[in-house]
Order: structure tokens, then sequence, then C-alpha cells
């Protein structure tokens, strides 16, 4: 019957109203929460059969779900392990009870802020019990070439506060000015020498010893010879001679006091190419740049002047955490009191063609779903993925005046259905007294 076709819509309307007004109140009630996405409950009509001369009411359905693809505002934080994403994409993050029984690879949920923090065994955790998850970096703080489409890889984040961490010097910047007065003829031809700190492989101070020698005119009538022998010794060997080149500098107007030729003495080797000369110290091998021919390079004779101008090196003793940071592209990297940056682990930013069709999780976590498509790692700021964003957390998408005036419109609207009810069972009942 029609008058029962509209008893069904108004009580269809009464169910797809309780739905939308149990999301409005899952909003406000969340409007303060981090990284909350919006539930939101669409209504659809549904339309029954007619035949001619009657209309039969179909009534409504609702269908729920996440505005996943809605950013908030990111705030900023103190803590250098909140972290956000300033744009697409989420953060790769685990159930910490899942750390204890993983027999194979972790489940991957995601979430789009956290406030991460080690706890007593190391791990980057949320206090909501959600476990950050990298990929870990290699001793020298590169990152292996792991798959894009699959979890396997990804690791929970460890930070060993109590671990010493040294870092051996690989690469020293000779910048130096040797006096050309003392190629002249009538120089005393006296060595010019200096000392380089490098640190070793367990993180002690070495010094390689680096001498000068002059070469002087045959006559005193000759020319200014431009021309020395560089000798690299490494005490750490006992003064052992590394390395041995003869270097002569250009007198003309247009390169005057840069590298003309090296020459290599036997000992070491020297790459015009890059400017550099390998040596073998005892923690192994070091290049040292002196600078390429006719080309502006740290190792310089001008003037009357030894003058050891800007000799820098890479390396640094051991030392202890001192603090965390994670930068644009979503390296985590470990900062020790030595001033020693090491990369640890690389954060990716997960991404899925469609953000809406994940499936929603406590704790403001998603998984992939049938309905999200399979997932993509990508690197931070690359592909579609915004940067990563440190010292951030991301607000609730959740605008309370919308969901207040959403709240007063479902309150009539469930009011009205109800009265269809009422109508409906006023008529009935007369109905049924046409009969009396």
């Amino acid at each position: 019957m029609t008058i029962s076709s509209s008893l069904n819509a108004g009580v269809t309307g009464l169910s797809v109203n309780a739905s939308k007004l149990a999301t409005i109140s899952d909003n406000i009630a969340n409007s303060a929460t981090f990284g909350y996405k919006r539930a939101t409950a669409d209504f659809q009509s549904l339309v029954m059969e007619q035949t001619r001369g009657s209309y039969s009411a179909g009534g409504v359905r609702v269908t729920t779900g996440r505005a996943v693809d809605e950013r908030s505002t990111l705030v900023t934080t103190t803590n250098a392990t909140d972290l956000a994403i300033g744009g697409r994409g989420m953060l790769p993050v685990t159930p910490m009870s899942a750390l204890n029984q993983a027999n194979g690879t972790l489940p991957l949920q995601m979430t789009t802020t956290g406030s991460f923090r080690p706890d007593e065994n190391g791990v980057l955790r949320s206090d909501s019990g959600l476990a950050l998850m990298g990929w870990p970096a290699n001793r020298d703080g590169t990152i292996p070439a792991f798959p894009r489409d699959t979890a396997v890889g990804l690791q929970p984040v460890r930070i060993d506060s109590a671990k010493l961490e040294g870092d051996a010097t690989t690469a020293i910047s000779l910048g130096v000015n040797i006096p050309a007065i003392d190629t002249l003829p009538g120089a005393t031809g006296t060595p010019r020498s200096l000392s380089v700190e490098y640190f070793g492989n367990l993180g002690q101070s070495q010094n390689l010893d680096v001498t000068f020698t002059p070469t002087l005119p045959a006559l005193p009538t000759d020319p200014a010879t431009n021309t020395w022998t560089m000798e690299i010794r490494d005490d750490a060997q006992g003064g052992a001679l590394i390395g041995a080149f003869t270097v002569e500098f250009d007198d003309s107007r247009a390169a005057g006091g840069m590298i003309a030729a090296v020459t290599d003495l036997g000992t070491g080797t020297y790459d015009a190419t890059t400017g550099e000369v390998t040596v073998a110290a005892q923690s192994g091998d070091i290049l040292i740049d002196i600078g390429m021919p006719l080309e502006e390079g740290p190792l310089t004779q001008l003037s009357d002047t030894f003058a050891p101008l800007a000799v820098t090196k890479d390396g640094s003793p051991v030392g202890i955490l001192a603090g965390l940071e994670v930068d644009q592209n979503g390296n985590l990297s470990a900062i020790y009191d030595t001033g020693y940056t090491k990369r640890l682990y690389q954060i990716p930013v997960v991404d899925v063609r469609n953000l809406n069709g994940l499936e929603a999780l406590s704790n403001q976590t998603y998984q992939v779903s049938p309905d999200s498509g399979d997932f993509y790692l990508w690197d931070a700021g690359a592909g579609p993925v915004g940067d990563m964003v440190a010292f951030s957390r991301e607000e609730s998408a959740v605008d309370v005046a919308s969901e207040l005036t959403q709240l007063i419109q479902t309150q009539r609207a469930y009011n009205s259905n109800a009265k269809i009810i009422q109508t409906v069972d006023e008529m009935l009942q007369e109905t049924t007294n046409i009969k009396r």
C-alpha cells in the first residue's frame, strides 16, 4: 500500500538521520584530536517500482566514510620528532603490539601526523602505541634500494641514545698559501711545514705532517722556479712517508699563483680531474684537495707569507647522542655532541590512489582496502606527496561551526521524519475507525 510505503520511508529517514547524528557527534568530540579526519554521511534516495495511478515511497539510505584527503593546519611544537606531511601522503606506522609477536613483515598502517618519542627500548613511538617505520641506513649513511610497493624493508625506528659514535676522516682540503719568494735565487730553501689533524677509525686523533720544500734556481741569475716538493707523513705510522709530489705553480698574469702541474713521486697519487691527492693513512685512504691545474684551488703560491688559511676536514672524534633531526626529505639523523651528524633512517611517505577509500582504524590510523588501491612508498617531496615537516602536528580537520549547523539540520530532519510516522499512524487509526 502507498500509505505503508510512507511509513517505511519515514522509518528509513529516522535511521539515516541517526547515522548522520553519529558522524556529527564523532566529529565534534574529535575537534581537538590531532590528525582526525572528518566522518561523512551521504544520503541516496531509494526509488520503488511504480504503478500507474499510484506512488510508492522508497525512502533513503546512507553511506558513511572519511574525508581523508582533506588537509588541516599544521601547528608548531618543540619536539623534533613531531611529524606531519606538508601535502598529500601519510607516515608509515605499525602497532607496538605487533613488535613482540612479529614473525615476518609487520602490518603497515598509516597516519597523517604523530608525536614520536623513544621508549625504554629506543623505539620511536607515540603515546597511542604506534611505532614509526623507516628504511635503515647503511653504516656510511646511505640508504639501500628497497622495494617501493611493499612494506618489506621497513623497520621500526630505533634510537640508541647510549651508543658512542665517531666518524673517520676521509677528506681534507689543504687551504694553504706558500710564499713565492722562497723559490727565488738566494732564498734559504728552508722547508715550510704544518700539522693537519685527522680522526682514525676508532675516533682517535692523529696527525699528518705536511712539508713543502722549495726548489731553488741552479744559478743566481736564473728566474724563480715556482716549484716545490710536497711530502706527507703519518704520525700514526711512525712518521712513514705516505705522499710525495712535485708541485709547480703558474706565474702568468692570468693564472698567477695557481697550480700549473703536479707530478707523483712514487708515493700517493694525484688526480688532475678532481685536484685531489690520495694517501694511505693508518685508517685508510684519505683524499686531500690541493686544486686542479690552472683553476682556483685551496693550495696557492703568492707573495711572501706562509699561511694555512682554510685547512678543513670531515670526520669527528667519538661523541654521544645530543639530539635528532628529520629533514624535509624524510631523512632522520642523529646529532652528536661533537657536531657529527649521521643519517640513521629514511622515512618514506605512503600514498594510495583513493585516500578516501582507506579503512579507518583507531588512533587516526588507516590501512589499505580494496577501495583505496595499492600503496606506494615515495621519498618525501617527490612525486605527488608533500614534504615531511618536523616540529609539527596536523590539527583536526573538523570545522565545529559547520558541524553545529549540520546538527540543527539533522535534528529538524529527524523531527520531520518522526512527524511522518505520527501522521501515518493517525491515518491508519482513521481507517480503523471507518469499520466502527
